[in-house]
């Protein structure tokens, strides 16, 4: 009896290592897709059709209300020191730096991000997968490898949407309804964003898409091996969710790793 809860200690820490390991290769494997011939690029269109262009919708109504939510709050915050038309320096920043990136990757993973999982890991408990492996027919580079150009295609795309609909909003909110001059706002924005805080939001962006499909693709293609996740139908619905959650929390943790790093 004593020995069982060291046991169970290692088995964790043997499954945790074997699972990094696992994700580790999977990254290789669809990384090399990439330079695989034939490359399936119809799929490639298809995945950024459906991740981007499928996406938009949520994300303009996402930004639009951010922006005028920023814009609001801004300008109560500001307006107390005096500083109401420095209200476009802050929107445009607190956008482009964190919010754009951050909101931009939280909604492509649960939207498109558990999509993904759940379509690997149905072709997974069905088998699909492993028939493509008895034809020799790479499934990273049939499958997985367009998911991940997609999503590096996509949510930079998207973040830079989100940025200009939320500062768009933040204007409407401040310009429209707290009487701040247009002016103040658009000089304000012009004078403080500059190539360093753009360029740290697109690295971001790029980032935040790699953890997004490298976690959610991922999951789905090792659904069976996950410890916990049962069987059938039930295993996938609760590899989607811990795909989603999983992603999400490494989005937030790597926003302030690279904004402490690269700030």
């Amino acid at each position: 009896m004593n020995g069982n809860p060291l046991k169970k200690l290692g088995n964790t820490g043997l499954y945790i290592v074997t699972d990094i390991g696992k994700m580790a290769v999977f990254l290789m494997k669809a990384l090399r897709g990439v330079f695989r011939h034939p490359f399936r690029f119809r799929e490639l269109v298809r995945q950024v059709h459906f991740i981007g262009f499928g996406s938009l919708a949520v994300i303009f109504f996402t930004a639009a209300s951010t922006g005028m939510v920023l814009g609001l709050q801004g300008y109560y915050s500001l307006n107390k020191f005096g500083a109401a038309g420095m209200l476009g320096s802050a929107v445009s920043l607190t956008l482009i730096m964190e919010l754009g990136p951050v909101l931009t990757a939280l909604m492509v993973a649960g939207r498109a991000g558990s999509a993904m999982c759940a379509e690997l890991g149905i072709m997974r408990i069905s088998e699909q997968i492993d028939a493509l492996d008895c034809m020799a027919i790479d499934p990273f580079r049939y499958f997985i490898t367009p998911k991940f150009l997609a999503m590096f295609i996509s949510i930079p795309l998207l973040t830079a949407v989100f940025d200009v609909v939320g500062i768009a909003g933040g204007y409407v909110a401040g310009v429209g309804l707290m009487d701040v001059s247009p002016g103040s706002y658009i000089q304000g924005m012009q004078s403080s964003v500059t190539n360093h805080d753009i360029r740290l939001g697109v690295i971001k962006s790029f980032v935040f898409a790699l953890l997004v499909v490298w976690i959610c693709a991922g999951r789905g293609y090792f659904v069976r091996e996950i410890r916990g996740a049962g069987f059938g139908a039930e295993s996938v619905s609760r590899v989607t969710t811990q795909a989603v959650v999983l992603s999400s929390i490494s989005v937030l943790v790597f926003d302030y790793l690279l904004t402490a790093v690269l700030l």
